[in-house]
């Protein structure tokens, strides 16, 4: 059967194959970052994201990924959504396996992403700590789940979308920093701990400034939740860069962030924000020599990324936090 590429002059006749009637709709094509063809559907009365997975993404260089990964992420939303606490995940509401294609419920039109309000200026504790006790939710309901771990052990996705794009490019481009990058991927691999999201990303977290939104579940996989931690670390930090007169409020969001996690994960995962402080550099040089560089860094904000991603190898941070003392 000839695969249909998402569009926004097409969805309404794929909704319609699917059950639900489109007609008189609006579907606005979301662009979907790299990776995916995404389309608001606003229809009477309700309001729906339809995406679909691509099989090359939209960067410079060569990068391939699985399709099949739109329905691990379909999968997560459907495990997930009951289970966590501190916000939303949508509800899946179709799968197209013929054409890697999925419909779930919208967030609230006055949603955007965390991002976006960070940018703006909006530097929200109760936004970090949201993020924080999302994501601790989620490792303290996966933490030892045989069923969690079943339908998510495989990694490959993850290594497709982060670790080889991330860490290992980053690593050809740093000779002399790879035997950082390599213990630093097997300490992680042999985690095999938890749910992590693989994003945990300000552009995943949408807020109306009330309740935040989970989003971008297609790295789901069970393994290292330090990752996510570091992370979200990583981007509030890169922020710093682009608003250096917010430094400060920035790092207190990540403390923030930190101690809401801290709050809501289980006991076993006292190690992870030092974990994360091992991932953090590596994340941070990956945002400006990787697959995916940081598209709001200019050069001045990259060599700087650079130099404190370098010093942070070189001294083994301890905690995330002191990546903001750099």
């Amino acid at each position: 059967m000839h695969l249909m590429e998402l569009s926004a002059e097409n969805a309404s006749g794929w909704l319609a194959r699917h059950g639900l009637n489109g007609e008189g709709g609006r579907f606005t094509s979301l662009g979907g970052g790299v990776s995916n063809h995404v389309i608001l559907a606003e229809l009477p009365g309700r309001r729906l994201v339809i995406k679909q997975s691509l099989a090359r993404l939209r960067v410079h260089e060569e990068w391939l990924a699985e399709r099949d990964r739109i329905f691990r992420e379909a999968a997560a939303m459907r495990w997930l959504g009951s289970r966590m606490e501190g916000g939303r995940v949508p509800e899946v509401l179709i799968d197209d396996r013929e054409n890697y294609t999925i419909a779930m419920e919208a967030a609230p039109e006055a949603a955007v992403m965390w991002k976006t309000r960070l940018f703006e200026g909006l530097l929200e504790p109760a936004a970090a700590r949201a993020a924080g006790t999302l994501l601790g939710s989620m490792v303290a309901v996966s933490h030892g789940s045989s069923e969690a771990e079943a339908l998510f052990g495989d990694q490959t996705v993850f290594c497709q979308l982060r670790i080889d794009p991330y860490y290992r490019t980053t690593a050809s481009r740093h000779p002399a920093h790879a035997a950082y990058f390599a213990e630093l991927m097997a300490e992680s691999a042999s985690r095999r701990f938890s749910l992590t999201h693989g994003d945990w990303s300000p552009k995943n977290l949408l807020t109306d400034g009330q309740e935040m939104w989970v989003i971008d579940w297609e790295v789901i996989h069970y393994g290292d939740p330090s990752f996510d931690v570091g992370f979200l670390v990583n981007h509030l930090y890169l922020k710093s860069l682009v608003m250096p007169e917010r430094r400060a409020e920035l790092r207190g969001l990540a403390a923030i962030f930190l101690a809401a996690f801290e709050a809501s994960r289980p006991p076993a995962a006292a190690w992870v924000a030092e974990a994360a402080a091992g991932h953090l550099p590596a994340l941070l040089l990956a945002r400006v020599d990787g697959k995916s560089p940081a598209e709001y860094l200019d050069d001045a904000g990259k060599a700087e990324a650079r130099r404190v991603a370098l010093r942070s190898i070189e001294r083994r941070l301890r905690h995330p936090l002191e990546i903001f003392e750099l």
